[in-house]
């Protein structure tokens, strides 16, 4: 399938490059600070409405209870997982390799079908980057404002708005901290305990480590971390392909660029030669990254569409049509038909699907029994004084539920096998190790190496129930 080219043309200069072009660059070009515009508009409140959401997911979450424990806490002690009212454990370490597939998968798809729209919209780093360039709109100002700003010398106005500002972003990185660490520990007791010094060491560090870094990447780093930090930005080209849903700039239509009177009309405005594009630098101003959608896709771009919006108003008030950034396909800008339903889409979905549906029944039909046997390898068998041959077995039983049981072991597979009455107690999320010996009369043994059969059943019950193959062996006389 053919790909569509993705360049890095990010400028070491503010300003506006001629298409085509060819800029030559560093590794890593010095940093200019980017001053983002606010914009409304149709996509900016869809990702405002998306980020707010999220938000109110991730601080709300730890602190809402199911009966006596958190809805989600991830009990590293007592190495138990309670996710909603399932309880999981080490052992099925596999379900969660399965729903990180599941993401990857989910990854591809939305990749392929819109480009980097997981980015624009719920991406951790954009969302909090987001909610602390909304602050400092709040507290400096607007982006004239902030300009202003920064080039006076320091104020009393100016230290209090930076102060303020700062202050905003250290409160929302503290919350940040102390909630991330309330997944892993209760968030009512940590939140009790970290003022009085009554915490545990690690719940102190972590909670200064995702303060540091909240701080940091959302509040300095932002669009560093986006296009030198995240390997996404790097790889995402290669699944791009041709009809893949773009944010892109209609050349066709907004060249030449160049200002206008507003006055004049859009056919005199095309009979004078002119493009749509007035030249503002309006997409330019609102764009997180800094980039100028212009200029052709680019890894940089995270597909938040505010240069869309940003658009679409100076259209709306040059009477305009709308849409000359807007969502599309590379076919679709050079006038060939776009196809939605290609075969590597499909397949993404057709695979999602399926992998959707397995983990779902798996966790569905979990049972919450871990049972493992395994013969005794220091010798092959013994033989009693009444003749009988016994071999002896190690179990592992893990108790994956989420209340204490007992379980009565049995045995099958031959005519005489013997095991006495086997009951194990298991409290709820424990293990237990338990050694056995099996019992068969020698004359019912006609191989070497027997298969036989260990059924484990719940008293409390009777759907837990497991079985587990083992080999008993003996020595053949003839």
């Amino acid at each position: 399938m053919e790909k569509i080219p993705s360049h890095d043309i990010t400028p070491p200069t503010v300003g506006h490059h001629t298409p085509g072009e060819i800029h030559t660059q560093e590794m890593y070009a010095k940093r200019r600070h980017i001053y983002v515009r606010e914009i409304k508009g149709l996509f900016q409140k869809v990702r405002r409405c998306a980020n707010w959401a999220l938000m109110l997911m991730f601080f709300l979450l730890p602190w809402i209870n199911l009966g006596n424990r958190p809805m989600i806490w991830f009990d590293l002690p007592g190495r138990e997982f309670h996710i909603f009212a399932a309880t999981f454990y080490p052992q099925e370490f596999v379900l969660l390799s399965w729903l990180l597939i599941i993401c990857a998968f989910g990854l591809f798809f939305i990749t392929v079908f819109a480009g980097r729209v997981w980015c624009g919209y719920t991406c951790p780093q954009s969302v909090w980057t987001f909610l602390f360039i909304w602050l400092e709109h709040r507290i400096e100002g607007t982006r004239n404002q902030r300009i202003k700003l920064d080039q006076q010398p320091m104020t009393t106005n100016k230290a209090w708005r930076k102060g303020a500002k700062h202050l905003a972003w250290l409160f929302i990185a503290l919350a940040t901290g102390v909630t991330f660490v309330g997944y892993f520990t209760p968030i009512r007791t940590l939140v009790s305990e970290l003022p009085t010094l009554e915490a545990h060491g690690w719940s102190y560090f972590w909670v200064g480590f995702f303060l540091v870094f909240t701080y940091l990447n959302a509040g300095w780093l932002r669009e560093q971390v986006c296009i030198y930090m995240c390997p996404y930005a790097r790889f995402q080209s290669v699944m791009f392909d041709r009809d893949t849903l773009i944010v892109s700039y209609d050349e066709a239509r907004g060249e030449p660029r160049g200002h206008r009177k507003k006055s004049l009309s859009h056919a005199q405005v095309q009979a004078a030669g002119l493009g749509d594009c007035i030249d503002c630098e309006l997409c330019v101003q609102v764009c997180p990254t800094g980039i100028d959608i212009r200029d052709g896709l680019q890894y940089e771009c995270i597909t938040c569409a505010a240069c869309i919006d940003a658009c679409d108003s100076v259209m709306d008030k040059m009477g305009y049509p709308q849409g000359l950034i807007r969502y599309t396909t590379e076919n679709a800008l050079e006038g060939k038909k776009s196809h939605i339903l290609r075969p590597r889409l499909l397949g993404y979905f057709a695979a999602l699907l399926v992998m959707m549906a397995a983990f779902a029944w798996a966790v569905n039909d979990r049972m919450p029994l871990g049972f493992d046997v395994e013969r005794d390898r220091t010798q092959l068998y013994q033989t009693t004084r009444d003749g009988r041959i016994s071999n002896v077995y190690s179990l592992n039983i893990r108790n994956l539920d989420n209340q204490d049981h007992t379980y009565r072991l049995s045995v099958s597979g031959l005519p005489s096998l013997a095991l006495d009455d086997v009951m194990v107690n298991v409290p709820a999320g424990a293990s237990r190790f338990q050694v056995v010996t099996v019992l068969v009369e020698a004359s019912d043994l006609s191989e070497p190496s027997h298969p036989i059969t260990f059924t484990l059943q719940s008293q409390q019950d009777e759907r837990i129930r497991l079985e587990r193959e083992a080999r008993f062996l003996g020595n053949i006389r003839r």
